[in-house]
């Protein structure tokens, strides 16, 4: 269905637990979710053994979805997608549901299979995460889908009853007898092949709560769970600790809502099992799934090639930047140094490095004194898709430094998740940067004008006899900073 590209674009998830809305800007390789709201409705309680729809959860999603009918009228959104998936396809009276929930939201319910909310799902992470490869998990409440993803390709999915609700359910509310019924359902998929080894994306509420609990008990320095891995060893022995546990009882359990606590302990068993069986050598979370792969099916093919990091970049340094302009021409200025400097550099690294120039100038509004700590916070934690936590880490440590300077002693936190390489290249990037701001105003023009390079020894700023009056003490001291980090010596030369 064609769409208005400046228009917001709205999903709605008729889920097993929760019946969500998820307006998003507009459509993009990043896209940015301007308003998220959810209402647990259950619908999936009692369908594993009753074979319906609890009435009082029928009741709460169609009001949830006669209120999300209206907000999407006020947001003015241009498409309303509106999806179904395991509660819906599994009871008796799921085609009653669909229609009456097709009144109330006053649009079209896809009623997804469990192979088609697969592939989404598929598409969800390879939207989210940079080349995936292994095996995604969606668990929901009524089911868990498997599917292979290698790169841009998502292989065949399959559906399994082990959501949350339907193994509470099933197992008369027993994590222990809960264990049993996973484990011989996982026997004839297949998994174990396709995972060992591998990396298993996690999706769903039920894993980003025990991720988020794991990350609490851990003092982790993120709080973004998009990216977030956990050795598959460690996550193994935590999910045991999980299904053995009272959950009201475990450390950090304020970390996660009431509403999802019940659910933590099937979803360890689900994890637990998994692991065992396949023996994955990681585990990483991922916040984009369903939604997110139909979005990013619905892309042309030049749009899923962009790079979902640097479009969301982009996008802060338009917002936000005193003059956009300057952060591109920023891009070619490093290129060209480092290209002096002989390092080489990974496509990761110079990636990541764009991104850094893209956000150096997101944050001038602050107050001065604060800068360091705002950038800090608005790069670690944006909404970022394609990138790891060490990378995050990276550009939230290169913002940081671009204001302290390169000598400060940024975050011990963030400093423990990235490399010593990453480190010192967020410190030599940060100095390039200090001395660009001060070089140009932080205006556009200028930077083409005024090249660095590394020439043997020295390292050496060229500026047109136009501009030979932008020497000064400050400059110097900036060249300084950056020529030391290099062992080199600084120098500034008039052109002509």
């Amino acid at each position: 269905m064609p769409t208005d590209a400046a228009a917001p674009v709205a999903i709605v998830d008729v889920g097993s637990n929760s019946v969500r809305l998820v307006v998003y800007e507009y459509m993009s390789r990043s896209p940015r979710p301007i308003f998220n709201e959810k209402s647990l409705c259950a619908l999936g309680k009692g369908v594993a053994t009753t074979g319906q729809l609890p009435k009082g959860g029928v009741e709460k999603a169609l009001a949830a979805l006669r209120r999300f009918r209206v907000l999407s009228d006020i947001m003015g959104v241009s498409t309303l997608h509106v999806l179904a998936t395991a509660a819906a396809r599994d009871a008796s009276n799921g085609a009653e549901f669909l229609a009456s929930a097709a009144a109330a939201i006053g649009a079209p319910v896809t009623l997804l299979s469990g192979g088609r909310e697969a592939e989404l799902s598929a598409y969800g992470v390879i939207s989210g995460i940079t080349k995936p490869d292994g095996v995604v998990g969606d668990l929901g409440g009524g089911s868990l889908e498997l599917i292979d993803v290698k790169g841009a390709h998502a292989g065949k999915g399959t559906s399994l009853p082990l959501g949350g609700l339907t193994l509470m359910d099933a197992s008369g509310r027993s994590p222990h007898a809960a264990v049993k019924i996973v484990r011989e359902a996982l026997a004839g998929s297949g998994i174990a092949k396709l995972l060992t080894g591998r990396t298993f994306y996690a999706v769903g509420g039920t894993f980003r709560a025990l991720a988020k609990l794991h990350m609490s008990q851990r003092n982790y320095p993120l709080k973004v769970i998009h990216g977030y891995v956990i050795p598959a060893r460690d996550a193994a022995d935590f999910a045991g600790l999980v299904e053995r546990s009272n959950t009201e009882t475990l450390i950090s359990i304020d970390a996660v809502s009431t509403a999802r606590r019940p659910l933590l302990a099937y979803g360890a068993v689900v994890l637990d099992e998994i692991i065992h069986r396949a023996r994955p050598r990681q585990i990483m979370i991922s916040v984009t799934g369903v939604r997110e792969g139909l979005l990013y099916e619905m892309l042309d093919p030049a749009q899923r090639r962009q790079d979902p990091l640097l479009v969301a970049a982009a996008q802060f340094n338009k917002l936000f930047s005193r003059a956009p302009g300057h952060a591109e021409e920023l891009n070619d200025w490093t290129d060209s140094f480092m290209k002096s400097l002989h390092v080489e550099e990974t496509k990761e690294e110079r990636r990541l490095r764009h991104a850094a120039c893209l956000l150096a100038d997101v944050n001038w509004r602050a107050h001065p004194d604060h800068r360091h700590e705002e950038s800090l916070n608005i790069v670690e934690n944006a909404a970022f898709l394609g990138v790891d936590h060490p990378g995050r880490s990276f550009l939230a440590l290169a913002a940081s430094y671009r204001y302290l300077g390169p000598d400060a002693d940024v975050s011990p936190q963030l400093r423990a998740l990235v490399s010593a390489r990453m480190l010192e290249s967020a410190r030599i990037l940060a100095a390039g940067t200090r001395a660009a701001f001060v070089i140009s105003g932080a205006m556009a023009g200028v930077l083409p004008l005024t090249p660095i390079a590394c020439v043997k020894t020295k390292l050496i700023l060229t500026l047109p006899r136009s501009l030979a009056d932008l020497v000064s003490e400050r400059l110097q001291n900036r060249l300084n900073q950056l020529a030391r980090l290099i062992g080199r010596e600084s120098v500034i030369t008039i052109a002509g």
